[in-house]
């Protein structure tokens, strides 16, 4: 059995998907949140759904406060979903698992600091691409740069919005991140 830390800095509709994805009997388990935002939505999912929660201020990413905590709870992997900070080498480092990171466009186009949720959107929407999508990667000490494990697209429609194009990537996000962060627990990704 894997346990899996999700880092989020909002709602946490990506880590709502993945409690429920590996909720108990599943032979993982999302074993804690971490959040670097007290007003996030995603504490009030994790504690609703028993999941404890670990409230990291952003300079202390890289801290050994920070990584102790990840080892009680048992993490062996780390899930970006949502989180807006960028992981220091000295985390990278020192934690041995895989940590994985979701982007709401099709990588390496469109990522980079300030590149997450409508900002996203709207610089594909004004380059007219005909697709967009998402990437799930391995974070490396620069954002959205590291090694591609999984891209899924789905059509940007001439009358779109942020806001419509939107829907269409969580609507990918929700059905994918699940399956693949599951096909890299199990060594087939």
């Amino acid at each position: 059995m894997s346990r899996i830390a999700v880092f989020a800095s909002g709602s946490g509709s990506n880590a709502q998907r993945l409690m429920e994805r590996f909720a108990p009997p599943h032979r993982h388990a999302v074993s804690l949140v971490v959040c670097d935002n007290p007003a996030a939505g995603v504490i009030a999912r994790a504690h609703r759904a028993g999941v404890p929660t670990y409230l990291c201020r952003r300079g202390a990413l890289a801290g050994g406060e920070l990584l102790h905590t990840l080892r009680a709870h048992g993490a062996g992997c780390i899930v970006l979903a949502g989180f807006l900070g960028l992981i220091p080498g000295e985390l990278i480092g020192g934690f041995p698992g895989p940590i994985v990171n979701l982007h709401p466009a099709l990588l390496p186009r469109f990522g980079g600091k300030g590149m997450f949720g409508h900002h996203v959107h709207r610089a594909v929407i004004a380059a007219g691409e005909a697709r967009s999508g998402i990437t799930i990667h391995h974070v490396n000490e620069r954002y959205d740069e590291g090694g591609i494990i999984a891209q899924f697209d789905c059509p940007v429609h001439p009358d779109d919005t942020p806001d419509s194009l939107a829907e269409r990537i969580h609507a990918l996000e929700h059905r994918h991140l699940g399956e693949v962060v599951e096909r890299l627990l199990d060594g087939q990704a």
